[in-house]
């Protein structure tokens, strides 16, 4: 195929590898998450979510089950819009139906496609090493090969640079990462592996594998040193507001981390939950986190995480 020059991203990681591989000024359509880096606002979205975002997060979670239940997709693609972008290549996800678009939007917005069909690029991470196949395929897609092999490199000594600083740390510390706060969701995918590399022990999530729901029993069973708060699509302030009611709770002053003083908020929206370039930026992020005495001038506190409540310790 030749070198797509109009390009239609899906999925903001995506919309991130594209401009880390230089091609940002082909974009010509984003999904309405597409936020990073800013230079992307200048591209028209194509994409707009059936359910309010904005509800608390039980809410959401009830909205999302109705919304399966009746058969119905979370997002709607701007077929129309779309068409007239006249896109060469469209790049979109099967990793997850609840956080973007899915093949099957795209596939219903491209019925009855007027000439010939755009490429369509389909990513589906859920380990860090896909993040390498991803840029691979994203820079072979794009024609820019070399841009796609080049642009890994610094990310792999980064995540290098941690494992050598935290590979002699004599304990690692027990670690909850909430996917999710109402109900509670254990984090998965990349993101266990995210907390091994950085000198902790995740408590729930398997690598690899979806994140899935866990009951406050069990997290109160577990007692973790280290807690994380990361919902999907929240920022710092979004999830500053939603981690409060969890603080009710009658065991919550008896939780390990609690008690120490160990329970954190990070911005998951920007980090945690893109699987992109970024998540080399949430390893780090952890690696800091977890461990201050080996990061006493921290890189992304304040910006992508934060103790809770503001006034304790890190």
């Amino acid at each position: 195929m030749s070198t797509p020059a109009r390009i239609v991203s899906l999925l903001p990681a995506a919309t991130e590898m594209v401009c880390a591989l230089g091609a940002g000024q082909q974009l010509v359509g984003r999904s309405h998450e597409c936020d990073f880096p800013e230079e992307v606002a200048r591209v028209p979205a194509v994409t707009s979510a059936r359910i309010d975002s904005g509800q608390p997060s039980g809410a959401i979670e009830a909205a999302v089950q109705a919304q399966r239940a009746a058969g119905q997709s979370l997002y709607q693609v701007d077929a129309a819009k779309l068409r007239e972008l006249r896109p060469d290549l469209i790049v979109t996800q099967a990793q997850c139906d609840v956080c973007a678009v899915s093949p099957a939007d795209v596939e219903l917005a491209l019925t009855g496609w007027p000439g010939p069909r755009p490429e369509v690029l389909t990513l589906a991470p859920t380990r860090l090493a896909d993040l390498w196949t991803d840029l691979r395929r994203l820079g072979i897609a794009l024609g820019l090969p070399d841009e796609g092999r080049a642009a890994i490199a610094p990310l792999k000594a980064r995540v290098v640079a941690i494992i050598e600083r935290v590979a002699l740390l004599p304990k690692h510390p027990g670690v909850a990462c909430l996917e999710w706060l109402d109900p509670l969701m254990g984090a998965g995918n990349w993101i266990p592996e995210l907390v091994a590399l950085a000198g902790g022990h995740p408590l729930f999530g398997e690598p690899g594998q979806h994140s899935d729901w866990i009951t406050w029993e069990n997290l109160v069973l577990q007692n973790p040193t280290v807690i994380v708060a990361l919902p999907c699509g929240f920022d710092l302030a979004r999830t500053r507001r939603e981690l409060a009611p969890l603080a009710t709770r009658p065991e919550w002053p008896t939780l390990r981390a609690v008690k120490t003083r160990r329970v954190y908020i990070a911005d998951g929206n920007a980090y945690f939950n893109r699987p992109g370039p970024r998540l080399v930026d949430s390893l780090e992020l952890l690696a800091e986190l977890l461990h201050p005495e080996l990061f006493p001038q921290p890189k992304y506190r304040g910006t992508g995480w934060e103790a809770w409540p503001a006034n304790a310790d890190a």
